[in-house]
């Protein structure tokens, strides 16, 4: 199987797309919403999307736009929401779409915490307390110490993102933290018990955790390696029985200002864009990017 290799920002393709494995959408539970466009307060060296202060190739998502997604996702009895970016709280109208996510589902808001001041926290708990839906907030941590997570999201982020932590344990708040493991501190099960042990010292009694494998776009091709030819086997012909049910595009759709795609890993994909609305996206998509073999193969779920 060969590969096309594409500048860093795209997503490579797989030549061989005749044997792809197709997948149907079961049901239309989930709809990820890429509020901020590739906008984003920090340049992590694993960003699969390449998001930056100065990435605006994906543009914010217009509040009005927003809302009749939303409405269009009632319509067709979608479960939940997750709102992702860039750095979804620098939407001018963040709050306002949450409460208005939340009159119709539940929500989760991927975000890397550095904005979580106290004002922040208070209007999250608030948001929380008295929305009928789940509201969750799912923070971005690479690490148990600033040497770990700092150098591949920036100098002092582990001190924003850990404060940011203890202010919401400290109102009864309990992030889910996603970690990628880009490096071998989270391989093997001792390692992950002691991460686990790190989250309860930040405050939280009932920490839950996700570990991401790593996706080999965006940037990491830069920091590390793209994929290799011989990896992606397992985009070559049919999927083993029950798998294409455990894959994010069997139940979900990305929606961004430029239109609906398969998952929120293809937004600069453009053979990924399904249509302008939800409604139009629902058919099945080949497996033909080298990044589904990280799904595939690794079992990664963007879902938390």
């Amino acid at each position: 199987m060969l590969v096309r290799h594409l500048p860093v920002l795209q997503v490579p393709t797989v030549v061989t797309t005749d044997r792809a494995p197709e997948v149907s959408l079961a049901a239309l539970d989930t709809v990820w919403i890429q509020l901020t466009g590739t906008l984003c307060n920090l340049a992590c060296l694993h960003c699969f999307i390449t998001c930056g202060p100065k990435e605006d190739r994906v543009p914010m998502m217009a509040s009005a736009d927003v809302r009749r997604v939303l409405a269009e996702a009632a319509s067709l009895g979608v479960r939940e929401f997750y709102f992702t970016g860039g750095e979804p709280m620098l939407h001018p109208d963040f709050w306002a779409l949450c409460e208005a996510a939340l009159e119709v589902g539940p929500l989760t808001v991927l975000t890397n915490g550095t904005l979580v001041d106290d004002a922040a926290a208070d209007r999250a708990v608030a948001l929380f307390d008295r929305s009928r839906y789940s509201f969750d907030l799912r923070i971005s941590l690479d690490g148990m110490t600033a040497e770990q997570n700092d150098p591949v999201r920036g100098k002092g982020t582990f001190s924003q993102i850990t404060t940011a932590v203890r202010r919401l344990a400290a109102r009864g708040l309990s992030p889910n933290l996603t970690v990628v493991a880009h490096g071998d501190d989270m391989s093997g099960p001792a390692a992950r018990l002691e991460f686990l042990a790190f989250t309860r010292s930040l405050g939280l009694s009932r920490p839950r955790i996700k570990i991401m494998p790593l996706l080999r776009i965006g940037r990491e091709p830069r920091r590390t390696r793209e994929y290799e030819t011989a990896e992606l086997d397992c985009l070559d012909g049919e999927l083993a029985p029950g798998l294409d049910e455990a894959l994010v595009c069997g139940t979900s759709r990305l929606v961004a200002a430029g239109g609906v795609y398969t998952c929120p890993i293809l937004l600069d994909a453009p053979e990924a864009r399904l249509a302008d609305t939800l409604a139009g996206s629902m058919k099945p998509i080949a497996l033909r990017w080298a990044a589904c073999r990280t799904c595939v193969a690794d079992g990664l779920s963007c879902n938390t």
